[in-house]
Formats: C-alpha cells, structure tokens, sequence
C-alpha cells in the first residue's frame, strides 16, 4: 500500500538502535541505516511530533533453542547509539521481548498524548520492528513502516517482512516519503 496520510498525532518509534545491535553482521550497511533513522527522527522533532526510543536489555523467559547470550554482552551493548543525540522530550523504552509494547508503558505513554498512528524504524526488521508494528495493529493504531530506515541480520528475512507482512500491518514507504508527509501535514 503506498503511504496516504500521517495523523495529526503520529509518533516515531525507533527499534533497537543501540550499540550493541548495531555492530552485529546486518544484511545491508548500517551506517546508511542509521542515517536515515537520524534524520527521520530529526524531522519528527522540529515537528514537535512524539520520538519513542527503545532498546533491549534482556530476554523473555521461556525455551527456546537459542542460546541466551545476554549475562556475556559488554556493559554497553544496550546502549542508544550517540547519533540518535537523545533529547529529554524523546521517550525512552527497555524493553525484554521482541515486541516494544509487552510489559512495557508504551501503550500507556502514546494514549496520553492522543497518538493514533506510528511510523516504525529499527532493527531487526524481522524481530523487533515486525513485532512491534503486529503489537501497534493489534491494539489498533495506524502503522507506517520506513523500509530503508531499517535493517535484519537477514536478507530474506526482511524481504519476506517487507513484501509479505508489512503491507498487510499498514503502510510502507521510504524515509524521504514519510519525512516529506510529515512536512505538508505538520509543517
């Protein structure tokens, strides 16, 4: 679906850009990708428009056959990268489980400021920022998804989130597209 509107009250959600995910093995280059979180969340604040930040530090409970890595990182993997130049009006999320909204006050903190759309970046496409915008569709916000705005430890596996699974969660588009939406609906 191509992009149609920004709501007057949209909010940016960024997903995992923090020192420690940055640095793994990304299907494409990451210092491009974080440009263009920057800059989008750079334009979401001259619009005065709500900039969420997450960042993980930890795992859910539970089996899985993955080996859990996290007692090993360095202390500061879940660490925002410094580009973000994080602003006290951003509000900051740690979050233990792929998804931004579980046992967390996300909900909590975009129903007091009326938002009633998000616009998703981050990493992983599959993972963090998938789960997320499943979690913001469920529970009945407007999503928009930057697709060059983020990155996966796999090439397929973004592609199938892009192609298969964000259009069917909302709407998809590119930084420069949702930054110029921005413009001429806040500007």
């Amino acid at each position: 679906m191509a992009l149609t509107t920004l709501d007057p009250k949209t909010a940016l959600i960024v997903i995992d850009i923090q020192k420690g995910i940055v640095q793994l093995p990304c299907a494409y280059p990451m210092a491009e990708v974080i440009d263009r979180v920057v800059e989008i969340t750079q334009a979401f604040r001259k619009h005065n428009a709500p900039v969420v930040l997450v960042n993980v530090a930890g795992v859910a409970p539970g089996r899985n056959e993955q080996p859990k890595r996290m007692g090993d990182l360095p202390a500061d993997w879940a660490e925002l990268v410094p580009e973000l130049e994080v602003q006290a009006s951003d509000h900051r999320v740690t979050k233990r489980t792929w998804g931004a909204f579980t046992h967390t006050n996300l909900h909590e903190h975009l129903q007091e400021h009326g938002v009633t759309q998000v616009v998703i970046v981050g990493v992983a496409t599959s993972i963090g920022v998938e789960s997320t915008a499943r979690q913001a569709s469920e529970l009945g916000y407007n999503v928009t998804l930057a697709i060059d705005a983020m990155n996966d430890l796999n090439a397929e596996a973004h592609t199938n989130s892009v192609t298969r699974i964000f259009t069917r969660l909302g709407e998809t588009g590119s930084t420069a597209e949702i930054i110029a939406l921005l413009a001429s609906t806040h500007g």
